[in-house]
């Protein structure tokens, strides 16, 4: 890949927040083995040190008060007021959940190139990615990041590195992992809250256009990552929904629970069921009823 001079004496790609990059010219790095460069080394090793020892004051403190950070997959440029809660949601936190270097960094004057692989649980999945990020720095803070990450496999929370996933990448998409994150997370806020899923003719679209989320975002999040289709997913919701519902002696008939809770379609609600609960509406209520 080609990088840029911006005359900010910056090195990373010159692609603006819609993601095209500009018309690039090759360049000869002018700072390398120089006091700027050992300086911004430090300064990013210790922000990478921070990220690994998941101590997230430690890394907040390294954020240059005028600190720009561009992800580039939904073009979002955020400022130091919005990066606790950005950061704070996708550093490693389980015990299998990890960040680990792929590469040396590579330093040249004020900016920093790294790459690396990081993994997140996302529903139960641990979402493993390939990223890599030019940081800048000014003052002996990072005063800038770019953020370019691709999603490279999935895993059973608790598996191995070491395992294989059938689905294809998404390297096409370039997608974040703090941004897949947080989409996760204003899905489920939207279905806890709204409860959209008790519309039973609700569509991706209607969703999509509700979360401000494109149809393809949504529907790559629940597909390679979560392993659902949509209306798997709000069948789901459904479910959950009418199981918060039974009660010892019921007195309102399974089916009319089902199609309050959203279902159009008995024969899905049985399916959907079964494969979660392992029994049958009949004997759940029964179970229920045991003292």
């Amino acid at each position: 890949m080609q990088w840029l001079y911006d005359g900010e004496r910056s090195l990373y790609p010159t692609a603006p927040l819609c993601g095209i990059l500009c018309a690039m010219q090759p360049i000869t790095p002018p700072y390398a083995d120089s006091p700027l460069t050992d300086s911004t080394r430090d300064v990013v090793q210790r922000y990478h040190q921070s990220w690994k020892q998941r101590d997230l004051d430690a890394a907040l403190a390294l954020y240059h008060a005028d600190v720009e950070y561009n992800d580039y997959f939904q073009n979002r440029c955020m400022r130091l007021a919005e990066l606790r809660a950005y950061v704070s949601q996708t550093m490693p936190s389980r015990p299998d959940e990890f960040l680990d270097h792929i590469d040396r960094i590579r330093v040249d004057g004020d900016t920093a190139f790294i790459q690396y692989r990081t993994a997140i649980t996302l529903s139960g999945r641990l979402a493993v990615f390939h990223s890599s990020e030019a940081i800048t720095v000014r003052d002996g803070r990072i005063w800038r990041i770019n953020e370019y990450a691709t999603l490279v496999r999935e895993e059973a929370s608790g598996g191995t590195r070491s395992g294989n996933d059938a689905r294809p990448p998404a390297s096409r998409l370039g997608l974040s992992p703090r941004q897949l994150s947080q989409l996760a997370g204003d899905l489920e806020e939207y279905f806890d809250k709204a409860q959209p899923y008790l519309a039973a003719d609700l569509d991706l679209s209607q969703v999509a256009s509700a979360t401000g989320y494109t149809r393809n975002q949504i529907s790559y999040l629940l597909n390679q990552v979560m392993g659902l289709s949509f209306y798997q997913y709000v069948n789901q919701q459904r479910l959950q929904h009418l199981l918060g519902q039974l009660r010892p002696g019921q007195d309102a008939r399974i089916d009319e629970l089902a199609f309050s809770a959203g279902f159009n379609s008995l024969s899905a609600f049985y399916r959907c069921f079964r494969q979660h609960t392992g029994v049958s509406p009949r004997e759940y209520l029964k179970r229920l009823e045991t003292p």
